[in-house]
């Protein structure tokens, strides 16, 4: 099949321009021309000025910088170069991914920059302190997962945690879990899978890296007034570390150096009362679990459970077994 010359012309046009000019770089005519020569495509300045109309007719933003001497580049782009950058480090830096996947879709995001954009997202490939999964399935699980919620069915799969000779070890002793799935939060650089299950009649989440060989199954979803009334946001918020427990509503003593940590948790939203000696007062609605107390320990003497007694007591007991293993 013979091509025209005029739509190959265009077509190489169209690739150069999006290889190699931004906003801030361009080509001069003569580069262009030049580039063009190379892959065995002569052109005129008349019929590459009528090119770069083409592309503006249909939508693409090649424009004309009036420069000294006058370059033609890309003006915009799907990504800016700072989004690109925002989207290389939130790869990088998730958990969830496994180094070879981080990697791959980091390749990926470097084709929607200009060369010159991706010495800038180059530099930004290494995140300190960033860990893996070892689990390599983990990313076409998340796909399964909404796959089935698409589909209103409920999924078949194992989970595991690890042993002290960091073996996987399967939970139920080995027994296939069936439960309908509602809802993919992404917490603390991992994916969560919060579902529903029927011989509880609860909900439970689990760590979607953990889970294995996740299958669609026939069985349709569950539907019931509890599942179409919970908020997940509202659980989010709640949660910590996604570990689920009783919901509490809680009054916090915070002193100022803590105030960036309790925002940073639970947003501006938070409740404020009266002031107490010097401390805020917040009030915040959490669930009771092992997470919260460790949230909370690193804050040290700057921040206190007020209220419900309850809790403080048992936040105290939590410290005290803490110690008890260095007496």
């Amino acid at each position: 099949m013979v091509v025209e010359p005029g739509k190959m012309r265009l077509l190489h046009l169209l690739r150069m321009l999006y290889l190699e000019t931004d906003e801030d770089h361009g080509l001069t005519m003569p580069q262009i021309i030049e580039r063009l020569s190379a892959e065995g495509i002569p052109a005129e300045r008349k019929a590459i000025y009528r090119d770069l109309e083409v592309l503006r007719t249909f939508g693409i933003q090649a424009q004309k910088y009036n420069r000294r001497p006058v370059e033609y580049g890309l003006a915009e782009r799907q990504f800016s170069l700072p989004e690109l950058l925002l989207l290389v480090d939130a790869v990088q830096g998730s958990r969830f991914l496994t180094q070879s996947k981080s990697d791959a879709l980091v390749r990926s995001l470097k084709k929607m920059a200009s060369r010159h954009q991706v010495k800038s997202l180059s530099k930004r490939v290494h995140v300190e302190g960033r860990v893996s999964t070892q689990n390599e399935s983990a990313f076409a699980n998340v796909d399964a997962i909404h796959h089935a919620m698409r589909e209103k069915r409920k999924i078949s799969f194992w989970y595991y945690k690890y042993d002290l000779e960091k073996r996987r070890k399967m939970q139920r002793d080995g027994r296939q879990y069936v439960e309908t799935p509602l809802h993919l939060v992404y917490a603390e650089g991992y994916y969560y899978l919060i579902t529903y299950n029927d011989k509880y009649a609860d909900f439970t989440t689990y760590r979607v890296d953990r889970m294995l060989e996740i299958e669609i199954i026939e069985e349709p979803a569950t539907t019931n007034e509890a599942i179409s009334n919970f908020d997940v946001e509202a659980f989010r918020k709640c949660a910590f570390g996604m570990y689920q427990g009783d919901m509490t509503s809680v009054t916090l003593l915070v002193e100022e150096s803590a105030m960036n940590g309790i925002i940073d948790r639970f947003g501006k939203d938070a409740k404020l009362g009266t002031p107490c000696e010097g401390r805020a007062r917040v009030h915040v609605r959490v669930m009771e679990s092992p997470t919260l107390f460790g949230w909370l320990a690193q804050f040290g003497t700057a921040v206190k459970v007020e209220a419900p007694a309850r809790l403080g007591n048992a936040y105290a007991d939590y410290l005290r077994q803490i110690v008890a293993q260095y007496e």
